[in-house]
Formats: C-alpha cells, sequence, structure tokens
C-alpha cells in the first residue's frame, strides 16, 4: 500500500490507485462519546451514535475522497464528497470550529446572525458575505438551494415540529448532525471540533489545536483537584415554577468536580438537567456557598430579588456569591458562553477555579463568568 503525504485539503485527486490510503492524517476521538469515525483507503464512515436525548436512531456519512470511486451499499444521501467547499451552519456552535480551523471562508450561510459573537464571522456579515437562513422549522430551503452548499451542519432534537435536517435531505441537500450538546464532559464537547474537520480533511490541523486544549483543560483540572475545602455549589434557576438543575452525569457537574466545587447534586447520575421544585432545591442548597449559572437575562441583585424574593434566603444570596455565565453577551443577548465557550473550555474551567479558589489562579481574570 501507498500513501499520500497529506491529506488532500482542496479539490480532487487526478490519477486513483486503489492501493494509495489517501488519508494519512487520521483523528483519534478520546473524550467524545457520540460520534466515531473509522477510515478506509479513499473514504471515511462517520457515526453519529447519539443524535439527540434517548434517540432511537444513528447516523452515518460516508466521506468519499473527491476524485475516487464511491464504495458500494450505502444510499446516495449519506456519501459526501470530501473536502467540502462551501458549508452552511445552522447552529452558533458549529462557528468557533470554523475559526479554529480557518474555514470561516468556506462558511456561506448561517440560521440568524442576531446571535453570533465569533469575530471573524462577524465580519463576513458585516461585508454582507453571510445568507441569514432562518431556524428549525422555518429554515428557508429555496435559499439554502441557491447557496449550493456542499454541506449543511444542523443537529436535531428528536422533535419533529422543530427538527429542520428531514426538509433539509427532502431537498435533495447533503446534512450532517452535530451533537455536541449531547456530550457528558466539557472535552467531550469540544472534541466535536475534530468531527467538523473530518468534512474538510482537516485532521491534522484539529488533533493539533485540539491536543492543546486537552492539555491545558488537564493542568488546569489538576490545580483544581489539589484543593483541601470543596465549597458547596448549586447552579440554574427556577422557570415557571421549575428549577432544572444540571444532573451529577452533566458536563457542568464535570467542570464543578475539575474546579474543585462539591456541587450538591453530584450523586443524580443522569446526564440530563433535573426538573425540580423551589422548595426542593431550597432545601438542600438554603446554606450553600456559590450559586451559579443563574438566568441570563439578570444583570444584577436587584433583578435576582424582583423575579422572586425568595431568592433572598438563600446564603449565597446574602454573601453576593453569585456568579453567572453572561459576562460576553452580544449586543443582541447572544451569548458566547455557549458559542466560543464550548470550544474553550479550558477559560471557563479557570474562571470556575478563579470564582471558587481564587489564590490558585491569581492572575486569571474572569472571561465568561462575571459577579451578579
Amino acid at each position: 500500500m501507498t500513501t499520500s503525504n497529506a491529506n488532500l485539503l482542496e479539490g480532487c485527486v487526478q490519477t486513483y490507485n486503489p492501493k494509495t490510503d489517501y488519508f494519512p492524517d487520521k483523528s483519534t476521538i478520546s473524550y467524545a462519546k457520540n460520534f466515531v469515525v473509522e477510515y478506509h483507503k479513499n473514504y471515511k464512515v462517520v457515526t453519529v451514535k447519539n443524535p439527540w436525548q434517548n434517540a432511537q436512531t444513528t447516523f452515518q456519512y460516508i466521506l468519499v475522497q473527491c476524485g475516487t470511486p464511491v464504495p458500494k451499499g450505502f444510499k446516495e444521501t449519506q456519501v459526501i464528497q470530501v473536502p467540502i467547499n462551501k458549508i452552511v451552519a445552522l447552529s452558533t456552535t458549529h462557528l468557533p470550529h470554523l475559526d479554529k480551523l480557518g474555514l470561516v471562508d468556506k462558511l456561506v450561510g448561517v440560521s440568524e446572525t442576531k446571535s453570533i459573537n465569533t469575530a471573524s464571522v462577524l465580519e463576513k456579515v458585516k461585508a454582507g458575505k453571510l445568507a441569514e437562513l432562518g431556524t428549525d422549522a422555518s429554515i428557508n430551503i429555496e435559499k439554502i438551494l441557491e447557496l449550493n452548499p456542499d454541506l449543511v451542519m444542523t443537529y436535531g432534537v428528536g422533535n419533529p415540529n422543530l427538527d429542520s435536517y428531514p426538509k433539509l435531505l427532502e431537498a435533495g441537500l447533503k446534512i450532517a448532525i452535530n451533537a455536541e450538546y449531547i456530550e457528558t464532559s466539557p472535552l467531550g464537547r469540544t472534541e466535536w471540533l475534530k468531527f467538523t474537520a473530518l468534512f474538510f480533511n482537516r485532521e491534522s490541523k484539529a488533533e493539533k489545536i485540539f491536543g492543546e486544549i486537552a492539555k491545558k483543560y488537564q493542568a488546569i483540572a489538576t490545580q483544581g483537584k489539589t484543593v483541601k475545602n470543596l465549597p458547596t455549589v448549586f447552579a440554574g434557576f427556577n422557570f415557571k415554577g421549575t428549577w432544572y438543575m444540571p444532573a451529577g452525569n452533566s458536563y457542568v457537574a464535570k467542570y464543578l468536580t475539575d474546579a474543585g466545587a462539591n456541587y450538591l447534586w453530584k450523586n443524580d447520575l443522569s446526564s440530563r438537567s433535573l426538573p425540580l421544585s423551589f422548595e426542593q432545591v431550597y432545601e438542600r442548597a438554603a446554606n450553600a456557598d456559590y450559586w451559579l449559572n443563574l438566568n441570563p437575562s439578570w444583570k444584577t441583585l436587584k433583578d435576582v430579588l424582583a423575579d422572586d424574593n425568595r431568592y433572598a434566603d438563600f446564603k449565597s444570596v446574602k454573601n453576593h456569591n453569585l456568579y453567572n455565565n453572561n459576562a460576553r453577551l452580544n449586543p443582541n443577548g447572544g451569548n458566547d458562553y455557549w458559542e466560543g465557550g464550548i470550544s474553550n473550555p479550558d477559560i471557563i474551567l479557570s474562571d470556575l477555579i478563579k470564582i471558587l479558589h481564587p489564590e490558585i489562579l491569581p492572575n486569571h481574570q474572569l472571561t465568561y463568568y462575571r459577579k451578579q
């Protein structure tokens, strides 16, 4: 078997050789649990194992090196020629991947522009070079077809009234479901950078970028694990009578463990948000040291108490130990914690350690968090 020197980043193979390995640069998935890639000489099989909560289905994509034959036995809808040249990204969480990989020039459309925080993408918006395509079931299929992208990256929630991917497939578009939000660890979410890279043959760059992020994260987490005193922490807020608390196997709980916190719901081992009553939360968290991840629309302590004066009874409120993850809101309320933050877990972890154990990272300035 012969091997190419590197993955082809542009264009197609001119002379196909069945003995050549066209993907010498390969990705290894270490933290993400919901997608896998299997390499063959001229194609990759990418499987999204859990596209949304409690999904009963998987998605498989056959990424064929352009200029080489398509393997037999797969549906036409699954086959995507790589490297792709034009992409539509229907979630802001996909944008930092394109930015880090140096591929924003390949982006031709997004669902809507008002919530975007990624600077390089905003430049494209200002230059009028990015189409706005609508969200969920109100997606503008005609406009996407006019753009003629090689790939539409979207997501699913398992609700036919909301999901856009069936319509996109029906229109004959090539789609990929990105399910990073299902991952239960910060690094698992970040590793979906490699998923995006697969479609551009940019494995080498993605491995390097992610490797550096993971190394930084682990180094900071090691510092968080040295602490003896673990402050008690709870999160979320009461919304229309239900308080959604991150469960013990969620990425939020993982962040808090790595930051040296005693998270009060760490023993509930589901990965979803737990719907609780105000009374249930108060019973366990009334004397907690810190309250994190409050309602993103709250800017001050006054806002907290205006929403529900019962919050005043919490020790964390009395001691002003409230920290919200809304320090980076754009003018339209788009929160960069949910965009850039997913690709920068080392910074979020540093923020949390700075809040809970300021002596460990004396020089770190809060980035995604701020005191409420």
